[in-house]
Protein backbone atom coordinates (compact mmCIF):
# COMPACT_ATOMS: atom_id res chain seq x y z
CA UNK A 1 0.00 0.00 0.00
CA UNK A 2 1.11 3.65 -0.83
CA UNK A 3 1.91 5.58 2.12
CA UNK A 4 0.78 9.25 1.56
CA UNK A 5 4.31 10.88 2.37
CA UNK A 6 5.29 8.38 -0.65
CA UNK A 7 2.82 9.85 -2.46
CA UNK A 8 3.38 13.62 -2.06
CA UNK A 9 7.38 13.04 -2.36
CA UNK A 10 6.53 11.87 -5.72
CA UNK A 11 4.02 14.02 -6.71
CA UNK A 12 5.98 17.26 -5.77
CA UNK A 13 9.12 15.33 -7.99
CA UNK A 14 6.56 15.20 -10.96
CA UNK A 15 5.91 18.86 -10.42
CA UNK A 16 9.04 20.39 -10.00
CA UNK A 17 10.67 18.23 -12.82
CA UNK A 18 13.76 17.77 -10.11
CA UNK A 19 14.91 15.60 -7.23
CA UNK A 20 16.76 18.57 -6.20
CA UNK A 21 14.32 21.24 -5.90
CA UNK A 22 11.82 18.95 -4.66
CA UNK A 23 13.82 17.99 -1.56
CA UNK A 24 13.85 21.78 -1.45
CA UNK A 25 10.32 21.92 -0.99
CA UNK A 26 9.98 18.97 1.00
CA UNK A 27 12.59 20.59 3.40
CA UNK A 28 14.44 16.60 2.54
CA UNK A 29 17.85 16.22 1.33
CA UNK A 30 18.28 14.77 -2.19
CA UNK A 31 19.33 11.51 -1.12
CA UNK A 32 16.18 10.78 0.46
CA UNK A 33 13.87 11.72 -2.27
CA UNK A 34 15.93 9.51 -4.22
CA UNK A 35 15.62 7.03 -2.62
CA UNK A 36 11.97 7.33 -1.73
CA UNK A 37 11.26 7.28 -5.34
CA UNK A 38 13.52 4.39 -5.94
CA UNK A 39 11.68 2.12 -3.01
CA UNK A 40 8.13 3.22 -4.56
CA UNK A 41 9.63 1.91 -7.96
CA UNK A 42 11.10 -1.60 -6.53
CA UNK A 43 7.21 -1.40 -4.40
CA UNK A 44 5.43 -1.42 -7.84
CA UNK A 45 7.87 -3.48 -9.65
CA UNK A 46 7.16 -0.61 -12.58
CA UNK A 47 9.66 2.19 -13.87
CA UNK A 48 8.32 5.64 -13.24
CA UNK A 49 10.99 7.86 -14.26
CA UNK A 50 13.29 8.30 -17.85
CA UNK A 51 16.25 9.40 -16.29
CA UNK A 52 19.49 11.33 -17.80
CA UNK A 53 22.39 12.94 -16.73
CA UNK A 54 20.25 16.28 -16.91
CA UNK A 55 16.48 15.61 -17.13
CA UNK A 56 13.84 13.13 -15.79
CA UNK A 57 10.74 12.43 -18.01
CA UNK A 58 7.41 10.35 -16.84
CA UNK A 59 6.96 7.22 -18.48
CA UNK A 60 3.66 6.11 -19.57
CA UNK A 61 3.20 4.05 -16.02
CA UNK A 62 4.45 7.05 -14.34
CA UNK A 63 2.03 9.67 -16.20
CA UNK A 64 -1.24 7.43 -15.28
CA UNK A 65 0.06 6.93 -10.94
CA UNK A 66 0.73 10.58 -11.42
CA UNK A 67 -2.97 11.15 -12.15
CA UNK A 68 -4.54 8.58 -9.91
CA UNK A 69 -2.17 9.66 -6.75
CA UNK A 70 -3.33 14.16 -7.71
CA UNK A 71 -6.98 12.88 -7.13
CA UNK A 72 -5.93 10.19 -4.09
CA UNK A 73 -4.27 13.01 -2.47
CA UNK A 74 -6.88 15.49 -3.34
CA UNK A 75 -9.92 13.20 -1.68
CA UNK A 76 -7.91 12.35 1.43
CA UNK A 77 -7.40 15.95 2.31
CA UNK A 78 -10.67 17.35 1.34
CA UNK A 79 -12.60 13.74 3.13
CA UNK A 80 -12.86 15.41 6.91
CA UNK A 81 -15.17 18.41 5.54
CA UNK A 82 -16.48 16.10 2.75
CA UNK A 83 -17.98 14.13 5.70
CA UNK A 84 -19.29 16.61 7.79
CA UNK A 85 -21.58 18.13 4.79
CA UNK A 86 -23.08 14.49 4.48
CA UNK A 87 -23.53 13.84 8.30
CA UNK A 88 -25.58 17.88 7.56
CA UNK A 89 -27.40 17.06 4.70
CA UNK A 90 -25.74 18.23 2.27
CA UNK A 91 -25.86 15.93 -1.45
CA UNK A 92 -22.51 14.74 -2.67
CA UNK A 93 -23.38 15.21 -6.58
CA UNK A 94 -26.50 17.16 -8.31
CA UNK A 95 -27.32 16.60 -12.09
CA UNK A 96 -29.28 19.73 -13.40
CA UNK A 97 -31.18 19.72 -16.64
CA UNK A 98 -31.78 22.77 -18.14
CA UNK A 99 -34.58 23.42 -21.00
CA UNK A 100 -33.33 24.41 -24.54
CA UNK A 101 -35.70 27.12 -24.28
CA UNK A 102 -34.14 28.59 -20.78
CA UNK A 103 -30.82 27.66 -21.23
CA UNK A 104 -28.11 30.68 -20.88
CA UNK A 105 -24.32 30.43 -20.60
CA UNK A 106 -24.30 33.67 -18.67
CA UNK A 107 -27.13 31.87 -16.39
CA UNK A 108 -25.55 28.38 -15.64
CA UNK A 109 -22.23 30.11 -14.46
CA UNK A 110 -23.85 32.34 -11.96
CA UNK A 111 -25.99 29.42 -11.02
CA UNK A 112 -22.59 27.25 -10.64
CA UNK A 113 -20.49 30.46 -8.87
CA UNK A 114 -24.01 30.64 -6.31
CA UNK A 115 -23.92 27.12 -5.67
CA UNK A 116 -19.71 25.79 -5.46
CA UNK A 117 -19.92 28.96 -2.97
CA UNK A 118 -22.47 27.97 -0.78
CA UNK A 119 -21.68 23.72 -1.50
CA UNK A 120 -17.66 23.53 -2.41
CA UNK A 121 -17.64 19.69 -2.02
CA UNK A 122 -20.68 18.62 -3.89
CA UNK A 123 -19.73 17.97 -7.78
CA UNK A 124 -22.03 19.50 -10.16
CA UNK A 125 -23.34 18.25 -13.32
CA UNK A 126 -25.38 20.20 -16.00
CA UNK A 127 -27.21 18.70 -19.12
CA UNK A 128 -29.18 20.73 -21.92
CA UNK A 129 -32.05 18.54 -22.87
CA UNK A 130 -35.25 19.61 -25.51
CA UNK A 131 -39.03 18.86 -25.04
CA UNK A 132 -39.66 15.46 -23.48
CA UNK A 133 -35.74 15.34 -22.95
CA UNK A 134 -36.41 17.39 -19.62
CA UNK A 135 -38.76 14.68 -18.43
CA UNK A 136 -36.79 11.67 -19.19
CA UNK A 137 -33.48 13.02 -17.85
CA UNK A 138 -35.85 13.08 -14.63
CA UNK A 139 -38.28 9.86 -15.12
CA UNK A 140 -35.38 7.66 -16.63
CA UNK A 141 -32.23 9.20 -16.43
CA UNK A 142 -30.07 10.77 -13.01
CA UNK A 143 -31.39 13.79 -13.27
CA UNK A 144 -32.22 15.74 -9.45
CA UNK A 145 -33.62 18.93 -10.53
CA UNK A 146 -34.68 20.48 -13.72
CA UNK A 147 -35.27 24.22 -14.80
CA UNK A 148 -38.31 23.94 -17.59
CA UNK A 149 -39.90 20.83 -17.49
CA UNK A 150 -42.93 21.04 -19.63
CA UNK A 151 -45.94 21.25 -18.09
CA UNK A 152 -47.40 23.02 -15.26
CA UNK A 153 -48.31 19.32 -13.65
CA UNK A 154 -46.44 16.94 -12.27
CA UNK A 155 -45.92 13.32 -14.97
CA UNK A 156 -45.04 11.45 -11.84
CA UNK A 157 -45.47 11.31 -7.98
CA UNK A 158 -42.30 10.93 -6.97
CA UNK A 159 -41.73 14.58 -8.31
CA UNK A 160 -42.49 18.10 -6.82
CA UNK A 161 -43.56 20.74 -9.68
CA UNK A 162 -43.67 24.22 -9.59
CA UNK A 163 -44.72 26.51 -12.31
CA UNK A 164 -42.16 28.98 -13.16
CA UNK A 165 -44.02 30.92 -16.32
CA UNK A 166 -44.97 30.39 -20.18
CA UNK A 167 -42.78 31.53 -23.59
CA UNK A 168 -44.98 32.38 -26.29
CA UNK A 169 -44.45 31.93 -29.80
CA UNK A 170 -44.57 33.89 -32.96
CA UNK A 171 -44.75 32.58 -36.81
CA UNK A 172 -41.66 34.53 -38.04
CA UNK A 173 -39.37 35.22 -41.51
CA UNK A 174 -36.57 37.49 -42.42
CA UNK A 175 -37.53 40.44 -43.88
CA UNK A 176 -36.83 39.49 -47.75
CA UNK A 177 -38.14 35.73 -47.32
CA UNK A 178 -41.17 34.79 -49.31
CA UNK A 179 -43.57 34.47 -46.90
CA UNK A 180 -42.61 38.03 -45.65
CA UNK A 181 -43.96 39.56 -48.41
CA UNK A 182 -47.34 37.99 -48.60
CA UNK A 183 -50.44 39.02 -47.28
CA UNK A 184 -53.23 37.81 -45.27
CA UNK A 185 -53.77 34.48 -43.06
CA UNK A 186 -51.19 32.26 -44.05
CA UNK A 187 -52.53 29.00 -44.88
CA UNK A 188 -51.02 25.17 -44.51
CA UNK A 189 -50.65 24.59 -48.34
CA UNK A 190 -48.70 27.65 -48.42
CA UNK A 191 -46.39 27.01 -45.69
CA UNK A 192 -45.70 23.21 -46.50
CA UNK A 193 -43.53 24.20 -49.25
CA UNK A 194 -40.88 25.71 -47.06
CA UNK A 195 -38.79 23.76 -44.92
CA UNK A 196 -39.79 23.60 -41.39
CA UNK A 197 -36.53 24.23 -38.88
CA UNK A 198 -36.77 22.35 -35.46
CA UNK A 199 -34.53 21.56 -32.76
CA UNK A 200 -34.81 17.68 -32.10
CA UNK A 201 -36.33 16.03 -28.77
CA UNK A 202 -33.76 15.05 -27.01
CA UNK A 203 -35.89 12.22 -24.94
CA UNK A 204 -34.48 8.68 -25.35
CA UNK A 205 -37.38 6.61 -23.47
CA UNK A 206 -40.21 8.77 -23.68
CA UNK A 207 -42.16 10.01 -26.93
CA UNK A 208 -40.61 12.43 -28.77
CA UNK A 209 -42.68 15.93 -29.44
CA UNK A 210 -42.00 17.50 -32.64
CA UNK A 211 -42.10 21.70 -32.37
CA UNK A 212 -43.68 22.29 -35.80
CA UNK A 213 -43.93 20.51 -38.66
CA UNK A 214 -46.88 20.41 -41.05
CA UNK A 215 -47.77 17.02 -42.83
CA UNK A 216 -45.57 16.03 -45.89
CA UNK A 217 -42.95 19.45 -44.88
CA UNK A 218 -39.45 19.00 -45.15
CA UNK A 219 -37.36 19.80 -41.96
CA UNK A 220 -33.90 20.92 -41.05
CA UNK A 221 -32.95 19.74 -37.76
CA UNK A 222 -30.49 21.84 -35.80
CA UNK A 223 -28.76 21.59 -32.40
CA UNK A 224 -29.90 24.31 -30.65
CA UNK A 225 -32.46 27.47 -30.83
CA UNK A 226 -29.83 29.84 -31.14
CA UNK A 227 -28.91 27.94 -34.48
CA UNK A 228 -32.49 27.77 -34.96
CA UNK A 229 -32.87 31.96 -34.71
CA UNK A 230 -29.52 32.13 -36.93
CA UNK A 231 -31.14 29.94 -39.51
CA UNK A 232 -34.60 32.27 -39.71
CA UNK A 233 -32.11 35.13 -39.77
CA UNK A 234 -30.30 34.49 -43.04
CA UNK A 235 -33.84 33.48 -44.74
CA UNK A 236 -33.18 29.78 -44.60
CA UNK A 237 -37.02 29.13 -44.23
CA UNK A 238 -39.82 30.94 -41.61
CA UNK A 239 -41.18 29.64 -38.64
CA UNK A 240 -42.25 29.87 -35.00
CA UNK A 241 -39.51 31.05 -32.14
CA UNK A 242 -39.88 32.46 -28.75
CA UNK A 243 -41.70 36.26 -28.95
CA UNK A 244 -38.96 37.53 -26.57
CA UNK A 245 -36.09 35.63 -28.20
CA UNK A 246 -37.15 36.89 -31.55
CA UNK A 247 -38.54 41.14 -30.59
CA UNK A 248 -35.32 42.78 -30.99
CA UNK A 249 -34.95 41.72 -35.06
CA UNK A 250 -38.95 42.38 -34.76
CA UNK A 251 -38.23 46.06 -33.72
CA UNK A 252 -35.18 45.86 -36.44
CA UNK A 253 -37.57 44.76 -38.97
CA UNK A 254 -34.99 42.29 -39.76
CA UNK A 255 -37.68 39.74 -39.21
CA UNK A 256 -41.31 40.06 -39.34
CA UNK A 257 -44.24 38.31 -38.07
CA UNK A 258 -46.53 36.31 -40.12
CA UNK A 259 -50.17 36.00 -39.63
CA UNK A 260 -50.59 31.99 -39.77
CA UNK A 261 -53.85 29.89 -39.69
CA UNK A 262 -53.03 27.56 -36.55
CA UNK A 263 -50.91 29.42 -33.94
CA UNK A 264 -48.32 27.94 -31.99
CA UNK A 265 -49.63 27.77 -28.09
CA UNK A 266 -47.62 29.11 -25.41
CA UNK A 267 -45.24 26.85 -23.58
CA UNK A 268 -45.57 26.03 -19.81
CA UNK A 269 -42.74 25.60 -17.88
CA UNK A 270 -41.92 24.51 -14.17
CA UNK A 271 -38.99 23.77 -12.06
CA UNK A 272 -38.98 19.79 -10.51
CA UNK A 273 -37.49 17.77 -8.52
CA UNK A 274 -37.24 14.31 -6.24
CA UNK A 275 -39.91 14.37 -3.61
CA UNK A 276 -37.66 11.65 -1.78
CA UNK A 277 -34.07 12.58 -0.09
CA UNK A 278 -34.22 16.08 -0.61
CA UNK A 279 -30.63 17.84 1.02
CA UNK A 280 -29.54 21.22 1.48
CA UNK A 281 -28.73 21.64 -2.25
CA UNK A 282 -32.45 20.90 -3.63
CA UNK A 283 -34.01 22.86 -0.83
CA UNK A 284 -31.34 25.84 -1.82
CA UNK A 285 -32.47 25.56 -5.20
CA UNK A 286 -35.58 25.62 -5.03
CA UNK A 287 -36.03 28.76 -2.77
CA UNK A 288 -33.86 30.37 -5.44
CA UNK A 289 -36.70 29.46 -7.83
CA UNK A 290 -39.58 30.07 -5.85
CA UNK A 291 -38.66 33.33 -4.17
CA UNK A 292 -37.44 35.19 -7.89
CA UNK A 293 -34.00 35.19 -7.03
CA UNK A 294 -31.94 37.30 -9.27
CA UNK A 295 -30.06 33.59 -10.12
CA UNK A 296 -33.18 32.00 -10.75
CA UNK A 297 -34.78 34.97 -12.99
CA UNK A 298 -31.51 35.08 -15.49
CA UNK A 299 -32.71 31.75 -16.76
CA UNK A 300 -36.35 33.52 -17.56
CA UNK A 301 -34.87 35.49 -20.67
CA UNK A 302 -37.58 33.88 -22.88
CA UNK A 303 -40.44 33.65 -20.53
CA UNK A 304 -42.88 36.60 -20.95
CA UNK A 305 -45.72 35.44 -18.93
CA UNK A 306 -44.21 34.50 -15.45
CA UNK A 307 -46.33 32.30 -12.56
Amino acid sequence: MLEQETIKTFITVVECNSFSKASKILFKTPATITYRIKALEQQLGIQLFKRTTRSITLTLAGEHLYLNCCNWLRWIENMPEELKEIQNGIERQINITINNLLFSPEAVADLLAYLKKQFPFTQFNIKRQVYMGVWDSLLNGDSHFAIGATGWESLDSMFNIYPIGEVSWVFVAEQNHPLAKMTGRLNNETLRNFDAINVEDTSIKMSKRVGWLLPGQREIIVPNLQTKLVCHLKGVSAGFLPKRLCQPYLDSNQLVTCDVVNARLPSQLSIAWRKSNMGKVINELVTLFTNNHPIAEAFYTNIDIKR
